[in-house]
Formats: C-alpha cells, sequence, structure tokens
C-alpha cells in the first residue's frame, strides 16, 4: 500500500499531509469542525463523528479523510484538530446505478468537500491536498476518476479545476445544493454548479489547446460587463457588473467571462440595498443561460484565462471543437 502521508514544504512552513486512519470517533469531530471553520454554514454538516469513523475506507466504508497539519512552532506535527489547517473528504460512487459496482470502470471518486483555514489559503495547500488526494484515489482505491462540483464562478476554483488540473466539465446543474448560506455562499444567490470529472491517470504534461487569447478577446463575448462604483459592505469598492448577454454569439472559440472575485462580491453585495445586493444575482442568471445555451450548441470548455489588460479579468475558453488533451 502506498504511504499515507507526507511532508510537504511551501516557503517558511511544512505540512503534513495525512490519510485518516483512526478507529475513534472522536478523531473526527475535528474535520467537521474545520468545515463549519471555512464554510460558517452550521446547517450543512458532516455525519456524526460515529458514522464518518464508519463510512471510512480503514473502517467498514468507501471514504477517505485527508487532513493537512502545519508544523508545530517548536518542530513537529501533532495532527490533532488544533494543527488541522485544511482537508478534503470524498467517497466512491458508480457512474451507471444498473452497473453499480460489478465493473470497475463504472466506479468513480467524488470529491465532496476541500477546505483550507483563510490563514493558511497563500500556501497553495489546495493544490497540494488535491494531488495527494489522487495519488492516494488511484493507490489505495484503484479508482481512476474522480468527480466534483464547483461555483463556476469562482475563477481560483476554475484556475486549479480547469486550467491546473485539465478536468471536464460534465454538465451545468442549477441551484445544486438549495439554500446554501456562510461565509463562500448567500441564500439568495443560487447554488449553481458545474459538475467536474477529473480521468487521474492522465499525465501531467498536458498539450496547450491551440486558440488565439488575444483575437477572442477582440471578437463579440457572450457576456459583456462593466465596472460600477458601489458601497459595499466593508468599504466604497468597484465590482464587475453584467451589461448585457447575447446567446447568439458564435465563433471556433468563445470567451465567456465571469467576476475576478466572487467570493468577494458575494460578501460586499450583502447589504440592503437591493440594486447592489442583485450584483451577483446577476452573474448567476446571465452565466446560467450562457452555458445552459452554448452546451446545447456543441461548445465545452477547454480552458480557463486570466487576462492582464489595463483591465484584468477572467474568461473560460470554449471551442465547438472536441476538447483535447487538456
Amino acid at each position: 500500500m502506498k504511504d499515507l502521508e507526507k511532508i510537504v514544504a511551501v516557503r517558511d512552513r511544512r505540512f503534513l499531509l495525512r490519510v485518516e486512519t483512526s478507529h475513534e470517533s472522536e478523531d473526527y469531530r475535528m474535520y467537521e469542525d474545520l468545515r463549519n471553520a471555512i464554510w460558517d454554514f452550521p446547517d450543512d454538516r458532516l455525519s456524526g463523528s460515529r458514522n464518518m469513523m464508519c463510512e471510512n475506507v480503514f473502517h467498514e466504508g468507501g471514504s477517505l479523510f485527508i487532513g493537512a497539519f502545519v508544523e508545530a512552532p517548536g518542530g513537529g506535527f501533532a495532527a490533532d484538530g488544533k494543527d488541522l489547517v485544511g482537508f478534503c473528504y470524498g467517497f466512491v460512487g458508480v457512474r451507471d446505478k444498473e452497473v453499480g459496482f460489478r465493473d470497475r470502470s463504472n466506479l468513480r471518486f467524488y470529491s465532496q468537500f476541500a477546505g483550507v483555514r483563510k490563514a493558511y489559503q497563500s500556501y497553495r495547500l489546495g493544490l497540494q491536498l488535491k494531488e495527494f488526494q489522487r495519488e492516494m484515489v488511484l493507490g489505495i482505491l484503484g479508482v481512476s476518476t474522480m468527480i466534483c462540483t464547483y461555483d463556476p464562478l469562482t475563477g481560483v476554483n476554475a484556475h486549479r479545476n480547469v486550467r491546473h488540473f485539465g478536468m471536464h466539465v460534465l454538465e451545468y446543474r442549477v441551484a445544486t445544493y438549495g439554500e446554501y448560506g456562510g461565509l463562500l455562499n448567500r441564500l439568495d444567490v443560487p447554488t449553481d454548479r458545474f459538475l467536474m470529472s477529473w480521468d487521474l491517470e492522465r499525465k501531467a504534461e498536458m498539450e496547450e489547446p491551440a486558440y488565439d487569447l488575444d483575437a477572442a478577446l477582440a471578437a463579440p463575448q457572450p457576456i459583456r460587463a462593466g465596472v460600477r462604483r458601489v458601497t459595499g459592505k466593508s468599504s466604497e469598492l468597484e465590482l464587475e457588473v453584467v451589461e448585457r448577454t447575447d446567446g447568439n454569439v458564435g465563433g471556433e472559440v468563445l470567451l465567456v467571462r465571469i467576476p475576478l472575485d466572487f467570493y468577494r462580491m458575494l460578501q460586499e453585495t450583502d447589504v440592503a440595498d437591493a440594486d447592489v445586493r442583485r450584483i451577483p444575482v446577476d452573474w448567476r442568471l446571465a452565466a446560467r443561460d450562457v452555458f445552459q445555451g452554448l452546451f446545447a450548441r456543441g461548445y465545452r470548455v477547454i480552458d480557463f484565462r486570466k487576462a492582464d489588460g489595463r483591465v484584468p479579468s477572467n474568461h473560460y475558453v470554449l471551442s465547438r471543437r472536441p476538447p483535447g488533451l487538456r
């Protein structure tokens, strides 16, 4: 069996990435505590600690719990709740319910949670955790496909999942989680998500898709956005706002724009002013309409890019061609 832990060094800190193997239910409470600290939405909780222990693949189930622990100031890793700064969790499922578990090729691993404490989010621990999760899913479970969902308006997740890992968008799902609040969501903003698929056996050295980013930026785009100065929750700031959408735009390559920082937009527009409060809702509905329309016309996401022009902007790159090696 593969090693169940490894140490990674990032700048001035070291972190222990470790697969949870405990048979003590109390050892699982720290994962729920960290989930709530990151998302701050108590209504959306993990299973009880006893159930989490039972569903662990090292107990009776098919789930993997992986923690990231920061090294103590004097050295060493306590690997307890106090030093747990990130985690990921998921479980094995099946693609075709009629085939079930009878065929190994029908198995896939659903990555449900992946999060890092705010104080450690600049250490690229999200990438480290996902890479280690990939190794463990292949090495321990022998499953070669991972699926997950994420908010298509979040550029940090799009860059990681689409550009860095080369995941493929399977479908656009509307209001996947119903009403979902907390630090990274808002109850009045529908929880639309991309369903993603990651081929875990694909080599990291993938071929870049061929397209001209400058030409695509100059061409008509399905979402046109401007900048508006508003009074936000913590200060006055400039936010990107949807000006118009055009679902009939065509071309070999299209760019679909999203906000530079949707998480900040959600938090800053959480105010009484209805016009300001509606800004992220407008983005959600515009993106939903555009992506659903383009997918129905045969377009697929092939990349994600940040354009560093006079006004930086985030864009998905879509093409009518079948997805390449990315």
